[in-house]
């Protein structure tokens, strides 16, 4: 049975409605509600505990009490950024400004921060989280000294430890002072480990987190994120960090995994936070190979020699159930594969299909053009929209020979996994990439400019404009 996912603000007593709805419809015979407690008939005398367990296992617990367990924790550590009335605080407004909060993450928000500031020059003295998020180390120490609790105490707009607001700040700060700042929070008991479920998922948003920043949009990681990092692994924090890795599996800047590898990622047991929620979370061995399958599919060569480095398993089959060195292969990876092979990764059997697309995917014309008629057509069949994930990678040898060989060259599908979601075009995922010797050689191959995006219901051109390519919007005419 596939899992389902729980709703972004999970509440029990909806849980428990759900869980006495499934009773009683399997007490009165209805078809699915029979079939899904893998019963042969209806079950008249069907007891609430099993109907609690089904519903656990819909969304992926072994047991009712594990998900009762999960909804409780997410509840308790529940965030989402709100946007504010304009009329708090001074201190509110700057670390509003201030702080990244994965939602309206605008570039120009840390400046605005400092000019709130300026306005106020007073507020770190009376405000601990201001202190803390611009190095004010004197007045830090002396709030510590009046109240050490305070270190630990919600507080700000957003509810969290003064801690959490220093490692999401992106104001400027010296090293110096923002070690120091840290180093006495932490002295005065402030958690190495705090963190909130962002909108209800399932990994946390640790300080951890907040210092290495990334993610999907690409936020910038704190100014001092590796020293941060390393002060807040030696004091507790626990390296084997899920949303990190996923943040940060985006681009190909290892320096965040150069410091976890020092506090041994990927050999714990998950550390309080899988404690917490330890049925949705991978184990950490589990989230290091999740970003090995990611590096191997984007072509991250140095992050994979790193992952190798450290005793990442770069042999056996991924989630997908493909190993690394097919999956390099499949996706035209030669240079990856052929460090993979060196690293003592055996080299696979293709079948004909995926012998096709290894060939297109690596600009290989000679096996592309000699490949049967029927192995391309089911290709095509199969991977209706390998044209975008081809564009996706940058590759014009690729999408050439994929034209040539009859794909629709205007097809929906993702850049980002190869995976068959109807999103985008190639055209768009061109303009995603800021790639203008792509987008003109899609126009030649007759691409459709006026195809919309299934998503956002845009025009490439729309997109470009939307991202500020102006020279990429010139290439659409009018």
């Amino acid at each position: 049975m596939a899992v389902a996912h729980l709703p972004e603000r999970p509440d029990l007593d909806q849980l428990r409605r759900q869980a006495r709805e499934f009773q009683r419809a399997v007490r009165e015979g209805r078809g699915h509600a029979v079939a899904e407690a893998d019963l042969d008939a209806p079950d008249p005398e069907y007891p609430l505990a099993r109907a609690q367990l089904v519903i656990a296992r819909r969304f992926g617990f072994v047991s009712w009490p594990r998900l009762v367990r999960h909804v409780e924790a997410i509840r308790s550590r529940f965030w989402e950024y709100r946007d504010h009335d304009g009329d708090g605080s001074a201190a509110d407004e700057f670390l509003r400004l201030a702080c990244l909060n994965y939602a309206v993450d605008d570039p120009a928000r840390p400046a605005q921060a400092m000019a709130v500031l300026s306005e106020n020059p007073a507020v770190p003295t009376t405000d601990l989280a201001v202190a803390a998020v611009i190095g004010d180390v004197d007045s830090v120490r002396a709030s510590l000294l009046r109240n050490a609790s305070v270190a630990t105490d919600p507080t700000g707009p957003f509810g969290w430890s003064p801690l959490m607001y220093l490692t999401y700040s992106r104001v400027p700060i010296a090293r110096v002072e923002a070690v120091a700042t840290a180093t006495a929070l932490l002295d005065a008991g402030a958690d190495p480990n705090d963190g909130r479920f962002f909108a209800g998922l399932s990994a946390p948003f640790t300080v951890l987190t907040g210092v290495f920043g990334g993610g999907e949009n690409g936020q910038p990681p704190h100014p001092h994120s590796t020293d941060l990092a390393r002060l807040l692994c030696s004091r507790g924090a626990d390296p084997d960090d899920a949303q990190t890795l996923y943040n940060r599996m985006f681009t190909t800047d290892d320096d965040f995994l150069e410091v976890l590898f020092e506090f041994d990622l990927g050999t714990g047991d998950g550390g309080p936070w899988r404690h917490a929620v330890p049925d949705l979370l991978p184990s950490p061995s589990d989230a290091v190979r999740g970003l090995l399958e990611w590096a191997v599919t984007h072509d991250q060569f140095d992050r994979v020699e790193l992952l190798a480095r450290h005793g990442v398993d770069i042999v056996s089959p991924l989630s997908t159930g493909r190993t690394p060195i097919a999956t390099a292969i499949g996706n035209g990876h030669t240079r990856l594969a052929t460090r993979l092979a060196e690293l003592g990764a055996a080299a696979p059997v293709l079948d004909p299909a995926e012998t096709f697309v290894a060939a297109v995917m690596s600009g290989d014309a000679t096996i592309a053009r000699t490949t049967e008629d029927d192995v391309v057509a089911t290709v095509r069949r199969d991977r209706p929209a390998l044209v975008v994930w081809a564009a996706g990678h940058g590759r014009v040898e690729s999408v050439e020979l994929l034209a040539e060989a009859g794909f629709d060259i205007n097809a929906l599908g993702r850049s980002d996994l190869p995976v068959a979601d109807r999103w985008q075009t190639a055209l768009h995922t061109a303009v995603e990439r800021d790639d203008a010797a792509m987008i003109g050689r899609l126009l030649e191959l007759g691409a459709d400019r006026s195809v919309r995006d299934a998503r956002f219901d845009a025009t490439p051109a729309q997109w470009a404009d939307h991202l500020g390519h102006d020279d990429l919007v010139e290439l659409f005419g009018s």
